[in-house]
C-alpha cells in the first residue's frame, strides 16, 4: 500500500507548474513563488488556468504522480497518466467482472447498503448531539425509511430497482438534510441537490469535495492496477472514472458530515462564495483553501479501519478499498467490504 505522503493543491489561478531540477516550481505572472522537492509530493492537484509545462507532466507520468486538472470550483477536466503498469490479469478479470451479473450485483448491493448505512449513522449522530432537529419525528422517519431500503437491497435482484432504492433514499435524506445544518441556517439552505452547476451555497462545498475525493479514488485504483474508468454501479461513459464514481458512494457521508461541520462551526462563510450571473454559486479563492485545509486534516485523522481492524489514516482509505477491490477481483476474498463507517 502506498505511503501517504502530501497532495499538493494549486489554487492560485494564474499559477504556472514547471519542473526546476528534482524541484516543482510554481511562479505566478512571470516570478518564482514557491520551490518544493519533488520526491516530498504524491499528487498534484491543479486548480490553475495556465496548466503545468510538458516536462512536469512526463516527470508525473514517470513517478507515478497523480496529476490532476480541476477548474478553479472544481469540476474534474483532466487526469495525465503515464504507461499502464498495472497486472494485465488483473484487469482482464476486472472486464470480465462487468460481464458477470451475478458478481455484479453483489458488488452493487454491498456498495448501496455501505452508502445507505452511512447516510443513516450520519443522521443518528446529527439526532443524538441536536436532539431538537427531530421534535416533530420527521428525521427519525426519514431514519426508518433508510433502514428499510437498507432491508430491500438485501432481497432485490434487479439493478434497475436497485437504483430506484438509491434514488428514493438520496431524495428523503437531502429532504431533511436542511435541519442537520444548525448554524447559519439563513445562508446555508439547500434548495434541492443541484450538480452542474451548484445553485446554492451547500451544493458549492458538496460538489468541490466530491470531486476532489474522487480523484484521490481514482489515482488510488490506478495504483493498484485497476482502470478507474470501468464501473459496476456507475455505467461505461467516456471521460468518466465510473469504478471511482462507485466506491466515492462509500465516501459520501463522510464528506456531508465534514461539510455540515464546517457550516455549523462557521469555519465557512456566506464571503467565502461567489454568485455568477447564470445563478451558479462556487467557492471563491479563500473559500477553496478553506475547505481544501479542511480536507487536507481530515485526510491525516487516524482511525480503526472497520475491515482491517487496524488503525489507518482517512487518507489511506482510498487506497485501501481499491486494494480490497483488487483482491476480490482476483477471488482472494469471497466478498468486497464496502466501507461502513461508524
Amino acid at each position: 500500500m502506498r505511503k501517504l505522503l502530501n497532495t499538493l493543491y494549486i489554487t492560485k489561478e494564474n499559477g504556472y507548474l514547471s519542473l526546476g531540477g528534482e524541484n516543482l516550481v510554481l511562479t505566478i505572472d512571470g516570478k518564482e513563488a514557491i520551490r518544493l522537492p519533488f520526491t516530498n509530493i504524491e499528487s498534484i492537484v491543479c486548480m490553475n488556468y495556465p496548466g503545468c509545462s510538458p516536462a512536469l507532466m512526463g516527470k508525473c507520468a514517470q513517478e507515478q504522480v497523480g496529476l490532476c486538472f480541476v477548474s478553479p470550483h472544481g469540476r474534474f477536466l483532466a487526469r495525465v497518466t503515464g504507461e499502464i503498469k498495472g497486472n494485465v490479469f488483473l484487469r482482464y478479470e476486472q472486464m470480465r467482472l462487468i460481464e458477470n451479473q451475478e458478481k455484479q450485483l453483489e458488488i452493487i448491493q454491498k456498495i448501496l447498503t455501505a452508502k445507505l448505512k452511512n447516510t443513516k449513522n450520519l443522521i443518528l449522530r446529527s439526532r443524538r448531539d441536536h436532539s431538537e432537529i427531530d421534535e416533530d419525528g420527521f428525521i427519525t422517519h426519514t431514519i426508518n425509511i433508510l433502514q428499510k431500503n437498507i432491508e430491500k437491497l438485501q432481497k432485490e435482484t434487479d439493478l434497475d430497482v436497485l437504483r430506484g432504492i438509491e434514488g428514493q433514499s438520496a431524495k428523503s435524506y437531502f429532504e431533511i438534510f436542511n435541519r442537520l445544518v444548525i448554524k447559519q441556517k439563513e445562508d446555508f439552505m439547500m434548495f434541492d441537490r443541484t450538480k452542474r452547476p451548484p445553485l446554492d451555497r451547500v451544493n458549492a462545498i458538496l460538489s468541490f469535495l466530491y470531486t476532489v475525493c474522487t480523484n484521490d479514488i481514482a489515482s488510488a485504483l490506478e495504483c493498484v492496477g485497476l482502470d478507474p474508468y470501468i464501473g459496476v454501479f456507475h455505467t461505461l461513459r467516456p471521460g468518466r472514472v465510473s469504478l471511482a464514481c462507485d466506491i466515492m458512494e462509500e465516501f459520501r457521508a463522510m464528506i456531508e458530515r465534514l461539510v455540515l461541520s464546517l457550516i455549523n462551526l462557521q469555519v465557512i462563510q456566506e464571503d467565502d462564495f461567489e454568485i455568477q450571473i447564470s445563478g451558479a454559486v462556487l467557492l471563491n479563492d479563500e473559500g477553496r483553501k478553506k475547505v481544501i485545509t479542511a480536507w487536507q486534516n481530515k485526510k491525516k485523522e487516524i482511525i480503526i479501519h472497520p475491515y482491517l481492524k487496524e488503525k489507518v489514516a482517512i487518507g489511506l482509505f482510498p487506497y485501501v478499498q481499491a486494494n480490497l477491490m483488487a483482491k476480490y477481483i482476483r477471488g482472494e476474498i469471497s466478498e468486497y467490504p464496502a466501507l461502513i463507517w461508524g
